[in-house]
């Protein structure tokens, strides 16, 4: 019998409807599953606040399947099953002297997930992780393996693929050597003085994250910069300087303790703070694998601007400040680096993302989303994973590459097993 607890994605904003869940512990029982008749989809670590992983059928849980790890069979790669949290990968590839170029904010969630909805971290220079996969592999609704590789004609179509294309059973990752990154918080940056100089301010470090409430629209509440450690000492002393000149000009001073990005809540969740160096991978994130991250009970959407739209974007908000602030724990700023995959967020241009954490109030937030996305660029996209209410008319505009997609996942799912309400009306 299923507890209550399995049917609900992490933030129990969504009761799943599938009839089902199950949690096949091999391959084979997974294809046991996929030989029976009906709709399916497949859960990972349930991170999504949308119904984008829901079905009327069976829900297929990868949380038992077996997880691998391979890094010698090929110089600067890593092979691995899909079901893999990046927080268990990460140790297990700086142990072995190895990197990823990024990591999201959250190390809870899983490799495939994040890569199937386009979820990325921050950085003027890097790519969303689905930008790091050079091999994907699926196991299809009919049981078929399928392997594409980075050069592969449907490849870049297949990458961020929404779970229409099948189950990821096996992923390859750009790797490079293990680098330390140090993470420094500066509190109440001017707004006006971010926005005068933007891109001088997300070049601040290798990433960086502006947090407000929009409690107040002359500050900001904090600014976030990890740096990548360069080995040269006085490299190091001339790119301080730089950053300090650059936070002068903000108005910002230097948390003088750690902070969590929510104000008021205890920082003992987030990563190690004020400048002190460490492994990549216990700075990217902004959350500890083993505390819950964020807030927990909350509700999240998101939307990526290319650019030249960004200030636009910012001022847009702003401007509805009044009616986003009661309902928001947080909005956090990033910045993504443009990829050619086609239902990525920053297909095409790098991206400014406005990420936004609610209140657990979806009524109240559901009713502002419109609004939010009106008052927005018109080439903003939103985040597949997260809350929206744009149209599948709007969404197919907005990705030059969306009904190449469709054709894709018909080709892979002919009898439309994967279909589901959420790829119905967003119009796949």
């Amino acid at each position: 019998m299923t507890d209550a607890a399995d049917r609900r994605n992490w933030a129990g904003n969504l009761v799943y409807r599938a009839a089902r869940v199950v949690h096949p512990a091999t391959i084979d029982e997974l294809q046991q599953v996929l030989a029976e008749d009906g709709p399916v989809r497949f859960l990972g670590t349930r991170h999504t606040f949308n119904d984008l992983a829901d079905t009327d059928g069976t829900l297929i849980a990868t949380d038992r399947l077996p997880a691998h790890v391979d890094v010698d069979s090929a110089p600067g790669v890593v092979r691995l099953s899909g079901g893999l949290r990046y927080g268990d990968l990460a140790p297990r590839l700086h142990e072995r002297g190895l990197a990823l170029a990024n990591l999201a904010s959250l190390p809870h969630i899983s490799v495939a997930g994040a890569v199937a909805t386009g979820t990325h971290g921050s950085g003027d220079r890097i790519g969303s992780l689905a930008s790091a996969v050079r091999a994907i592999g699926f196991l299809t609704s009919d049981g078929e393996h399928r392997l594409l590789q980075r050069g592969d004609a449907d490849f870049a179509g297949a990458v961020v693929h929404l779970g229409a294309l099948g189950l990821v059973t096996a992923l390859e990752l750009d790797v490079e050597p293990t680098y330390n990154v140090a993470q420094t918080v500066f509190e109440a940056p001017d707004w006006d003085a971010i926005l005068a100089d933007l891109d001088a301010v997300t070049s601040l470090g290798t990433s960086v994250s502006i947090f407000t409430t929009w409690a107040r629209t002359d500050v900001a509440d904090q600014l976030w910069v990890k740096q990548r450690l360069p080995i040269d000492a006085d490299a190091a002393a001339q790119r301080d300087a730089v950053v300090a000149r650059l936070v002068a000009r903000l108005g910002a001073r230097a948390a003088t303790v750690p902070r969590h990005p929510i104000i008021g809540l205890p920082a003992d969740a987030c990563t190690t703070q004020l400048g002190v160096p460490g492994p990549w991978h216990e700075r990217l994130p902004h959350f500890r694998l083993e505390f819950t991250p964020s807030a927990g009970e909350e509700l999240q959407s998101e939307y990526l601007v290319p650019r030249p739209d960004a200030i636009g974007a910012i001022e847009a908000v702003r401007t509805l400040a009044g009616r986003v602030a009661p309902l928001l724990q947080v909005c956090e700023v990033r910045t993504v680096r443009a990829d050619d995959l086609w239902l990525s967020p920053a297909y095409g241009a790098d991206v400014v993302a406005l990420h936004f954490t609610w209140k657990p109030d979806q009524p109240a937030v559901t009713a502002l989303l419109p609004d939010l996305e009106a008052a927005l660029p018109a080439t903003a996209r939103p985040h597949w994973g997260k809350l929206f209410e744009l149209p599948a008319e709007e969404l197919r505009r907005r990705y030059p590459r969306f009904d190449d997609f469709a054709a894709l996942r018909a080709r892979f799912d002919p009898d439309g097993r994967l279909r589901n309400a959420f790829l119905t009306r967003v119009g796949l």
